[in-house]
């Protein structure tokens, strides 16, 4: 949790510090308040309103008793116990308890002389009062103000975190993205920041404003009567003890419901993307039972803590009530004994509520405070995490006139894999060109393509664009470059026109020239919005030809030097597929072509073939040298290809 908050908590450290300054404010104004409450009782009513213990006026009899009673200089408290004396004999009191005496001697004198009392009385009081209204209402403003700040620098640094860890996860290679479930990742970035914000917001409040109030109350309540102050230390130890025995149990349990948090999103976002399939196999009773199990991990797992937390207000409310017992206890045999005026009592009562309730509070943020830290080390999992593909820190100039490839003896295998996917892949890829590559599944076609944006690092070889190494030119350089069209078509929710301007600096038109060539203008002219039709997420009210006949426009709009097709015809239908083969090759005909299809007829007429076989390079030609050379191609062709075409073409 502190490493969360070196790091983002420092563009907040002026409100901090404001919001210091305010909590420090409001803890001085309510700790007085229960001095100036004790003044009133045991001045303004105790003692009528007389804070000064040497008499104005008296009579001339008690004048002359007094001053034979005074030695030369003397101070204020001696004056009080002589007063004491006089008006009660030889008290053997607390000296509070004298004051007290001798100011009831000095009322009565007053009354003697004829002074209104009573006024003298309840000007003091009201005196008092205003003084308390006037520091409420300045703690009042503090609080309020104080909460305001607390708020800004909790959501604050929730922002921060939540784009933090967004730009993280859009920066991460696929190797890296693998690392973590979606579902996990969607947690992290929503339910495990609002728990780091709720403390956040409770901590600028209760962490720091609770110690101000306990250390304070201790001192103030050391300075009311130390004869007790071993209670409120009994009553403070065994709430401490509690918090800690809550922290030791609670957090390998906050740990595994986080984890479990996880596990419910990840099956209810299968289920739902899921749903076609677990209808088409009648599955609906298998899927229930799967979430019912991991939903009732999860609840068991939160009822203990729930439990746990319900133990926390009857433990400390009972710790507080034995607390007030034992004060009441003492306080009112000290009382009886006149060693404790019963001002300092109420005072020592409201202190020990303070004491008290600082620690209580603590206790309510040692509830939240392990699952804050299990969600802070889960955000920093993702913060922290290493990314293999960075620029270099002297890049390399990047031709961005042509797009020309070349592989030169590439091999690749993924992150912890034994063997490798690709294996010496050597070939070139000119501008203008239409390169093709085939071969069955899993032979490697996508990782091969992967390479070229560098998706993926090579383990050994080159890949060059331009002749510069991808690994030498920064990432943008090299992707400004690339129109990518992946393997599943993904729109994003917005309109048709907001996806296929997606790259950025696209105008109407150009948009409307690449929805031409993709052959996706009639489909969406027959829309009511046309280009301003709603997309929903991940474009699920489109069929599949239509989400790939817009994903080809969003790469086409972008007007790259290089396209990447991932077998990105497989929806479409033949007629289409070849009208846009067509379209492509006309207007696109400066560019180069990196085409991966599994339809022999889709690449037929490109310029090079490349065909993979178990990541090894077995065929590179064209369709017609291939079908007489490449026993792969060969097979791949026979079962796609008539018996007519074949012949036509010199083929088996």
């Amino acid at each position: 949790m502190l490493k969360l908050l070196r790091k983002f908590g420092r563009p907040f450290l002026g409100l901090f510090f404001v919001a210091v300054v305010l909590l420090i404010g409001r803890a001085t104004m309510e700790l007085t308040l229960p001095a100036l409450m004790s003044d009133i009782v045991d001045v303004g009513i105790g003692q009528g309103g007389i804070d000064y213990l040497v008499p104005t006026q008296m009579t001339p009899e008690n004048r002359a008793r007094l001053d034979a009673m005074l030695p030369e200089g003397a101070t204020e408290e001696y004056i009080a116990a002589a007063l004491a004396e006089m008006y009660y004999g030889s008290p053997d009191f607390d000296p509070r308890v004298k004051n007290q005496l001798a100011t009831r001697f000095i009322r009565e004198e007053y009354a003697r002389l004829g002074v209104d009392t009573d006024a003298l009385q309840m000007n003091y009081v009201w005196t008092m009062g205003r003084t308390m209204i006037i520091i409420t209402l300045l703690a009042v403003t503090a609080a309020v103000t104080q909460g305001f700040v607390s708020a800004r620098i909790a959501t604050g640094m929730a922002r921060n975190i939540r784009k933090s860890i967004f730009a993280k996860v859009t920066g991460f290679n696929n190797a890296e993205y693998n690392q973590f479930s979606t579902a996990s990742l969607i947690t992290r970035s929503t339910n495990d920041v609002n728990q780091v914000q709720a403390l956040m917001a409770m901590a600028v409040r209760i962490i720091i404003f609770s110690p101000i109030m306990g250390i304070g109350g201790v001192l103030m309540v050391l300075g009311t009567d130390a004869s007790m102050a071993w209670v409120i230390a009994l009553a403070v130890g065994a709430i401490v003890t509690f918090i800690i025995l809550f922290i030791i149990i609670a957090t390998p349990k906050f740990k595994i419901m986080q984890k479990l948090i996880d596990k419910v999103n990840l099956v209810t976002r299968e289920g739902l993307t899921g749903i076609m399939v677990i209808r088409a196999f009648t599955a609906q009773a298998h899927e229930t039972a799967r979430f019912d199990e991991v939903n009732t991990k999860l609840r068991r797992t939160q009822l203990f803590l729930a439990r746990l937390g319900a133990l926390q207000m009857p433990i400390i409310s009972l710790i507080m009530g034995l607390a007030y017992v034992l004060i009441i206890w003492i306080g009112g045999a000290s009382i009886n004994e006149g060693n404790l005026m019963v001002g300092d009592m109420m005072a020592f009562i409201t202190y020990t509520m303070f004491i008290v309730w600082s620690f209580l509070m603590l206790a309510m943020v040692a509830i939240m405070l392990p699952r804050a830290q299990v969600a802070a080390g889960r955000i920093l999992e993702i913060i922290n995490t290493e990314q293999k593909i960075l620029d270099p820190e002297n890049p390399a100039d990047l031709d961005t006139n042509r797009g020309d490839i070349s592989f030169e003896g590439v091999s690749f295998k993924f992150p912890e894999a034994v063997g490798y996917a690709l294996k010496d892949i050597s070939f070139t890829a000119k501008s203008g060109e239409m390169t093709a590559i085939v071969g069955s599944t899993g032979s490697g076609k996508t990782s091969l393509v992967n390479l070229i944006p560098r998706f993926y690092d090579t383990t050994a070889g080159r890949v060059l664009v331009n002749g510069a190494d991808v690994r030498n030119v920064t990432q943008k350089a090299l992707r400004d470059l690339i129109g990518y069209v992946p393997q599943k078509a993904l729109l994003f929710s917005g309109t048709i026109e907001s996806n296929i301007q997606y790259a950025g600096d696209v105008d109407a038109e150009a948009a409307a020239v690449a929805a031409r060539i993709a052959q996706a203008e009639g489909f969406i002219n027959e829309k009511p919005g046309k280009y301003e039709e709603e997309i929903s997420q991940g474009g699920t009210n489109v069929s599949g030809g239509q989400r790939q006949r817009l994903a080809i426009a969003r790469a086409i709009a972008k007007n790259p030097k290089i396209y990447i097709f991932d077998d990105s015809f497989s929806a479409l239908d033949y007629k289409t597929d070849a009208a846009l083969r067509a379209a492509i090759k006309d207007e696109l005909s400066g560019a180069t072509m990196i085409v991966v299809a599994s339809r022999i007829n889709t690449i037929k007429n490109a310029d090079k073939i490349i065909v993979l076989d178990e990541g090894r390079v077995v065929g590179q030609g064209r369709h017609e040298e291939l079908l007489k050379t490449c026993d792969v191609y060969i097979q791949i062709a026979n079962s796609q290809l008539s018996t007519h075409e074949l012949a036509e073409r010199g083929g088996a």
